[in-house]
């Protein structure tokens, strides 16, 4: 997708919106999940995709026997796409989530907690403005380089994305 991915101009990344904003801008289909589980996962349609209708990203989750753990999955798995496929532009200083998980130079954020998709949106933002330069992007975050990129390596799809748009522009590849 490109720089706003047919985004109507807002301030808030579509991966940063609250639970019930995001599945209002979304669409749900479901389908019988294949593979163990027994006849109720074979009988009943658990397996929850949700797309992103401006962008048209999605996210699928099947391995749970509920479909309502297998939609907040999905939800999930959108986030991340969002995070890593849609540029926004970045906001002059870094957000209030941002601030409340860096200290010192440092980011402190698990790949598997929830605010990860929104730091991750966040920090690509960041590159994407510095034309992908590590030190400008995390000067402007108020973390180390290195922080910075260990964010986004927290998530392989986003390592590989920067990788490919540093690629594109002659820079070496960041780990």
């Amino acid at each position: 997708m490109t720089e706003s991915a047919g985004l109507p101009h807002e301030s808030v990344h579509p991966a940063c919106l609250d639970t019930e904003r995001l599945t209002r801008a979304c669409e749900f289909r479901t389908s019988r999940a294949s593979g163990p589980g027994g006849q109720h996962r074979n009988k009943v349609e658990t397996a929850v995709t949700a797309t992103h209708v401006a962008t048209g990203w999605t996210g699928q989750a099947s391995e749970r026997r509920s479909q309502v753990e297998n939609k907040a999955e999905a939800l999930r798995r959108l986030r991340l796409a969002l995070a890593v496929e849609v540029r926004t532009l970045p906001a002059a200083t870094p957000s209030e989530r941002w601030r409340a998980r860096s200290r010192n130079g440092r980011i402190a954020c698990n790949p598997d907690h929830a605010d990860f998709p929104a730091l991750l949106s966040e920090a690509l933002n960041a590159l994407a403005a510095s034309g992908w330069d590590a030190r400008a992007a995390a000067g402007t975050l108020r973390v180390t380089p290195t922080q910075l990129v260990r964010l986004v390596a927290g998530h392989a799809p986003a390592l590989r994305r920067m990788n490919r748009e540093r690629a594109g522009l002659g820079l070496g590849p960041l780990r």
